[in-house]
This record gives C-alpha cells, structure tokens and sequence, in this order.
C-alpha cells in the first residue's frame, strides 16, 4: 500500500491537481480517494488538533486500497489555523508521501526552486516526506531541486512509474506507532483483564478500547455498580464482560490452583481463598489460567500491589531469570526502547545481560529492529572503575547468550546516538551512533534517564511494559491518563499475542 498526500499553497489547485494524480495512479491499481479531515471536520481541528489529528489518521489508515490519495486541506477562513501544518502532521502520521502542487504563472525557476525548497524544510522539520512536485512542463524542465522529483503536468506513465516505486517515508512519529499499535492489536484480538473499574479511567479506557476494537475486556468487579456507573459517565461497556472475586466457581478454581502454587511457603487453601479476593490476585489468576489473556492493573493501586502477584503465579519465561521493564520512548520521528527504569534498582551483570536480551526481544515485538547499547559513563576501553568493568562483563555475558543480537558495551549515550561522536568513538561499531535499545546500568540511571528524555523532548513514554513473564501483566502509573489506559491495554493485547505464537 502507497500513501499519496497533496497540497497546493494556492488552495484552489490542490483538487486539479489531485484529480490528475488520482486519474494517473488508478490506471495501475485500486485507489481510494479522500480529504485530510476525513474522520473530523474543520470546527474539530481548529477548536482540538491534538485530539482531531488521531480521528484522521485512523480514517486514513482504514483505507485498504492498493493506493491512498489524500487531498489536502486548502485554506480556510480561520486564520489562526494552518492548514499546511496540519496536512505535513496528517501526512507524517500516516507515512504518506507529500506531493506539491505549484502554480508557477509568473514566477522564475529559480524562485519556483526556492520555494520547493522551502516546503521541503518546512515538510521535514514535521517529520514528512516532501517526494515530488507538479509542474507545469515547461517549468518542470527548468527546476531541479535534490531529492525531490520534478514531475511534468499531464502526468504520463513515467510518472506514474516514479510515483509508484518510491521508497516508503521510514520516521515513526508518536501517532504513527500508536497507530501501528492498535492495528496489530485489532488483528488478533485478545482478552485483557482490568481488574480497577471502580476508577472512572478505568472506564473511559475500556470503553474506547471496546468501540474501537482493540481487544475483548473483562471487569472484575461488581456488575450493578459497574453498569450503574457507565451510564453515569455517558460511556458503554456493555460489550465487557464482568466477574466478581466472589465468584463460587471461579474463586474456588483460582484458591485451589494458588495453594498448589505456594504449597511449598506454607500456604492453605483457607489462606489462598482469602488470597484470591484481592483484585491484583483475582486478575493475576485469570491470566494464568488462560481465563484471559494479559492484565492492565495500577490505576488505583501501586506497582507492587500488581506485580508482585505474577512474580508468585506467573513466573518468568524459560531461560529469563529475572523480570524487569521497558519504557517505549516515542520520539519525534523515531521509538527507541530503555531498559530497566522500573522493576530493578541493583542488577548484577548476569542480570543486566537477561535485561538487555529481554529489552531486544520487546523491541523487536514492537516493530524496533534491536540495536542494544549498554550505558555507562565511559565507552569502550576508555574508563575503568567497577560499575564500568559490570557493564563491560554483562555486555560479555549478553553476546555470549545471544550471538545474533547487535550489542556494544559499554558505551556512553553521545556515542550510542550521534554518528559523529560514534565515528570518533567507536568507529567500527554497528551499534554505536544508531543504537534503539538503552540498557541502563542501574535503576537510579534509568529512571532519571527516561524523565530526562521525556520532559527535555516532549517524547511520549510508554510504559513501564514488565518483560521475562510467562504471560502478560502491566502495571499503569496511578496518574495515568485514559490515552494511557488505551495504549497499554493495546501493547498488553501485542505481548499475548507474541505469547500465543512462542507457545
């Protein structure tokens, strides 16, 4: 599928020009057609773009055609809108290549050059892809501009054959992965527990996850106070399914199956019936008895109150020997995933090497090729000192348990990112100046290193997502937002599924 997005700073050519395009792309494959407030409308996006932008790049991203023709918005009569902002983020979001069109009547090649030019700096800084403009053919023979096709007006089969075989925009901007999220889960959906609906957030979120199918909920809960409650926020949950702790069937399976599980600590099955009444233990259960398929829990309760369960009755994966955490840190073109800001304050170089290969194979279930860095304060054999020489040993431990990941340690956060530093650096490092996985040598490192990042770039952080588990549970931020609720419930609904297919 091919994303086409284009637009005319005169206004009243982008439709001529679309119309071409559409006529010329159509000869080849199915096109659907459709405007850039698809999903919204101009009232929304002026009054909300942040919560309008999301509508459109859902609406376009249902279009299923061979190719998807955008037709951008022209100017409006709100002058405090910018059209042309919206029509790059619509397009970044949604990786669409941008085609601009030009009304040149009057001006020079060079000033027609200046402007491509212009839009093209304009396009990246939203993270966009300016890929080609029409001109008419006499102009079109007189600009050249780099990295940007120069296509002449009629369009002809050449052109055609130039549109069609470019090479998709690569950025991944915050909406494009949660996107890309919600897609992933929608194909395959799957059981998530909330095991909070007393908290109103809790469901909002179930709500929107159900109206937009991400995944199937289940409520634990009381189902009158439940019902009673959607109805007084506006909101439907009647497609959720509902569960009480006090269940007769369900909580004599779970207390029996606790008990066997913790017979070795002394447990009763008197002290697992009592055990299972707590939520995080009701829910917890649920996922391990294959009632459901994950858990989002946290909303009203702290981080252990709902990992501490799985650490009991879930247990880690084959060959993981300690449970740890990520964050997905969105940023403005690109996901990088940091390891372990979380669940670990202290971990030993054995440790830090199963949370490297665990933070790769995150990465990678979420569409990040791993390109493992290994923090410290000194990279190569630059430093010494004994958190360096950990970091170095757990680098040594992490290649010789997965030869097939690309890991360098350890390496300062300059050389894992910046190319230039990285050539100095580490010049012969695969890893080094494009590193996506930041393994943190400490919990005061990571947890100061992900808020650094997320406040100083306005990245979007997403998580903390637990790793090592057999099956998945995630724990929210008790100021977590509704949009958060939604995207944890959506990666959950990923994690199950990647459980699904190991299994």
């Amino acid at each position: 599928m091919s994303r086409f997005l284009v637009i005319a700073p005169e206004g009243i050519h982008t439709t001529r020009a679309a119309d071409d395009l559409a006529q010329c792309l159509s000869a080849a494959a199915p096109l659907s057609r459709m405007s850039a407030f698809a999903g919204t409308d101009l009232t929304s996006a002026a009054a909300s773009p942040e919560r309008a932008l999301p509508l459109a790049v859902e609406a376009v991203r249902a279009c299923d055609s061979e190719y998807v023709l955008i037709e951008g918005v022209a100017d409006v009569a709100l002058h405090l809108f910018d059209t042309f902002d919206w029509n790059l983020n619509l397009a970044a979001a949604t990786q669409a290549h941008v085609i601009l069109a030009l009304d040149t009547e009057g001006y020079s090649a060079d000033l027609v050059a200046a402007e491509i030019r212009t839009a093209r700096m304009r396009a990246q800084k939203h993270h966009a892809q300016l890929s080609a403009v029409l001109l008419p053919a006499a102009m079109a023979q007189a600009v050249s501009v780099d990295d940007v096709h120069i296509l002449s007006l009629p369009l002809t089969d050449e052109s055609r054959a130039t549109l069609t075989g470019l090479t998709p925009p690569s950025a991944v901007t915050p909406l494009t992965f949660q996107a890309n999220l919600v897609d992933r889960a929608r194909s395959d959906r799957k059981r998530i527990v909330l095991p909070e609906p007393e908290d109103d957030r809790v469901l909002k979120a179930a709500a929107e996850v159900l109206q937009r199918g991400i995944a199937d909920i289940i409520l634990v809960g009381d189902e009158v106070a439940i019902r009673q409650r959607s109805e007084q926020l506006g909101v439907d949950v009647s497609a959720a399914s509902v569960v009480a702790v006090d269940d007769p069937v369900l909580h004599e399976k779970y207390a029996a199956e606790f008990a066997r599980l913790r017979q070795k600590k002394g447990i009763t099955i008197e002290q697992a019936r009592e055990k299972v009444r707590d939520v995080s233990y009701f829910g917890t259960m649920m996922v391990h008895m294959g009632d459901a398929d994950g858990m989002v829990s946290g909303a009203a309760h702290t981080t252990a109150h709902t990992i501490v369960p799985s650490f009991q009755i879930i247990k880690t994966a084959p060959g993981v020997s300690i449970v740890s955490s990520i964050f997905l840190m969105l940023m403005a073109d690109r996901v990088w995933a940091f390891g372990d800001c979380a669940v670990n304050p202290n971990p030993t170089p054995e440790q830090l090497a199963d949370i490297a290969i665990s933070s790769a194979y995150t990465a990678r279930q979420f569409g990040i090729e791993p390109k493992v860095a290994m923090l410290s304060y000194s990279t190569g054999t630059s430093g010494s000192g004994v958190d360096v020489e950990a970091v170095a040993e757990a680098t040594r431990i992490a290649q010789e348990k997965a030869p097939e990941l690309a890991i360098e340690g350890p390496i300062q956060f300059d050389a894992s990112v910046d190319e230039a530093v990285a050539a100095t650096k580490l010049p012969h490092s695969t890893v080094a100046g494009h590193a996506t996985v930041f393994v943190f040598p400490s919990l005061n490192a990571g947890n100061i290193g992900y808020k650094a990042v997320q406040r100083s770039s306005g990245a979007v952080a997403v998580g903390p997502i637990l790793q090592g588990l057999n099956k998945p549970v995630n724990d929210l931020s008790r100021g977590a937002l509704v949009e958060d609720i939604v995207n944890t419930v959506a990666l959950t609904a990923v994690q199950a599924q990647n459980s699904s297919n190991a299994s």
